[in-house]
């Protein structure tokens, strides 16, 4: 049984997307901490090790001596709902992200939508005068997803449990509502400050990718720019075209691109009509298949 499991994470890791390579990782190091803590004392002993060396510290000198924290705390959760919710959030909004903006992005887009989380909560922590905190989880990161899928496909339906069908832009817009109203009764200020920080990175890369610019990759192509190949009346970039020589395409190539292109814009345009729902198995897998071909 065991090697099977192993070997069902090994083809995830080969063949799967990369959502679910995040999440296994998540749940990797979810794992690895609570066999710690169940042989350690939770104030002492080697927990409190891994914690104040894996979370992100609310003191800029501990940051400084530790600056792998700002990568390791949003892989790092504690207890069951925290790291639940965190991926069942990535889960639902991440894989919307991937099918549209490209699956080759999402790794670097949980990476820059955690540091700016850690920003903002550094920038917070200092501004209050907080020492002594500790920052874990991928909350930071998910909320990015969460804005920028919202912004990629506003009309989205999501169906959601006692309500109903709701558009994407209303569940992402009451999150960014519900971390205010938290914030303003001081109900954890640090971690809002956090989502706040990966809501507004989620916002700006695809505000940036709209305008030719694809932020979680910025060196590649002339000049550090990534030209977002789209038809000028297209909301969801679906494909960087680099500044670079390629080698030449028969025609038979050319017609199959062309080909692939209209079929895209027809996708996108039955997705901003009626809600990405609406599309079949067969669209939403050749949607897929493009965006990791993107």
């Amino acid at each position: 049984m065991l090697q099977s499991i192993v070997d069902d994470i090994r083809a995830q890791f080969s063949y799967g997307n990369k959502i679910t390579q995040i999440i296994l990782v998540n749940l990797f190091v979810f794992v690895l901490i609570i066999i710690v803590k169940a042989f350690s004392p939770p104030e002492t002993g080697i927990y409190k090790v891994f914690l104040e060396n894996l979370a992100l510290s609310s003191d800029g000198w501990t940051i400084l001596k530790k600056p792998w924290t700002l990568f390791t705390h949003m892989i790092l959760h504690e207890g069951l709902w925290h790291i639940g919710w965190n991926m069942l959030m990535l889960y639902w909004f991440g894989r919307i992200v991937g099918d549209l903006a490209g699956d080759r992005r999402i790794v670097r887009l949980y990476i820059i939508g955690g540091l700016s989380g850690a920003l903002f909560y550094m920038i917070f922590t200092q501004i209050a005068d907080i020492h002594g905190q500790l920052a874990l989880g991928a909350s930071g990161a998910v909320m990015c997803f969460v804005v920028a899928s919202a912004f990629l496909a506003p009309e989205y339906n999501l169906r959601l449990i006692l309500i109903g069908n709701v558009r994407l832009k209303y569940v992402a817009l009451a999150f960014v509502l519900i971390d205010l109203v938290m914030l303003s009764e001081r109900d954890n200020p640090g971690g809002r400050f956090a989502h706040l920080g990966g809501a507004v990175m989620g916002g700006l890369f695809v505000h940036m990718l709209h305008r030719g610019l694809d932020i979680t990759n910025p060196f590649q192509g002339s000049g550090g720019k990534n030209l977002l190949k789209r038809s000028q009346k297209k909301k969801i970039p679906m494909k960087v075209v680099y500044n670079k020589k390629r080698p030449e395409r028969t025609s038979s190539d050319h017609v199959r691109s062309i080909d692939t292109q209209q079929r895209i814009d027809e996708i996108l345009d039955k997705i901003n009509a009626t809600g990405y729902d609406s599309l079949t198995a067969e669209e939403k897998d050749f949607l897929y298949q493009a965006s990791k071909k993107s």
